[in-house]
């Protein structure tokens, strides 16, 4: 396992991180014992950083987080996510943040999140989605400057609007946040264009999400592929979109071709292969899964001519997340 530095945090977190979605809610039908298999697994290879969130499961991805850290002697840290308030998702232009993300309100999403991660020092909070209707004034980050001062948390960020990821490069520049949450894939492209050279420049620490674009990009998905009740992708690929997808990737193998690397593998190592990247946190809910993510840590770059192939399936459609 290879480790980079996490931006002006400082923090030295494993390049192949461990999303912790699916073991908490949303991906069908997940069981406890397979979870923990696959947390200690991961660690085992070297992983030292997880990604978590209140709404994975109200808080049960958080506590078996914490179960995790418990009976492990190394240092894991964690990144959990707060959401906003009630309201339109994503948050409207009229929204205010003081409502949505007002002090008294993330007072108790932090101590929430204290609890279930059964710490008394949260390593770094994201707010889940921001707007950049807020950015003139983004008044939620000396709140949270406040709870960092007070002990409570080490370092802050934004998970990004899916829609609109780029709202987060004024905050960026203007010093307020030390992390981003950016999903980035071979599908989607744009943050290539100014986010991530911006985070570089400002040295702000990059998490990418949604590596495999909802395991679209594992390659396993067929037109035929039926969810469990309750799997958000069954909205996400709703309708015609699980056809389209999977003709997407069709032509992406065809491009491609054989070049003895599976595209779950090319997917993670192209995230990970992007300027100012810190680290790629692919969810992981088995041990098969934990063993082949972690093992594209030590892996070789793309070849330069894989790469330009990969470039040009670049597919705008982040609006899917929201529908």
């Amino acid at each position: 396992m290879k480790y980079r530095r996490l931006g002006k945090t400082g923090i030295e977190v494993s390049d192949i991180g461990f999303g912790a979605w699916a073991i908490g809610s949303h991906w069908g039908t997940q069981s406890d014992e397979d979870s923990f298999e696959a947390l200690n697994i991961a660690i085992d290879k070297g992983v030292n950083f997880i990604d978590t969130a209140f709404i994975y499961g109200e808080g049960k991805s958080e506590r078996m987080v914490a179960e995790l850290c418990k009976q492990r002697s190394e240092r894991i840290y964690v990144t959990t996510k707060t959401p906003p308030s009630p309201g339109p998702w994503p948050p409207s232009p009229y929204c205010r943040a003081e409502e949505r993300f007002g002090e008294a309100y993330l007072r108790e999403q932090v101590a929430r999140h204290l609890k279930n991660l059964d710490t008394d020092c949260i390593d770094v909070l994201l707010l889940h989605t921001w707007t950049r209707a807020w950015n003139a004034d983004p008044k939620p980050f000396e709140f949270l400057r406040k709870l960092r001062d007070e002990g409570k948390i080490r370092f802050i960020g934004v998970s990004t609007p899916e829609h609109d990821q780029n709202a987060i490069i004024e905050l960026m520049r203007d010093g307020w946040i030390d992390v981003a949450e950016v999903i980035f894939n071979v599908f989607e492209q744009e943050p290539a264009a100014q986010l991530l050279p911006v985070a570089a420049e400002c040295d702000v620490g990059i998490i990418i999400r949604v590596a495999f674009d909802e395991s679209a990009l594992t390659g396993k998905l067929t037109k035929d592929t039926k969810f469990e009740e309750g799997d958000f992708r069954n909205t996400y690929f709703g309708g015609d979109r699980l056809t389209r997808t999977v003709d997407r990737v069709e032509k992406l193998k065809a491009d491609i071709g054989e070049n003895g690397l599976a595209l779950a593998q090319i997917a993670l190592k192209f995230a990970l292969d992007q300027e100012g990247v810190s680290t790629v946190i692919p969810g992981i809910r088995n041990k098969w899964q934990a063993e082949a993510n972690t093992a594209v840590s030590d892996q070789p770059p793309l070849a330069p001519d894989l790469v330009d192939k990969l470039k040009q399936h670049a597919w705008n459609r982040a609006f899917w997340h929201a529908d």
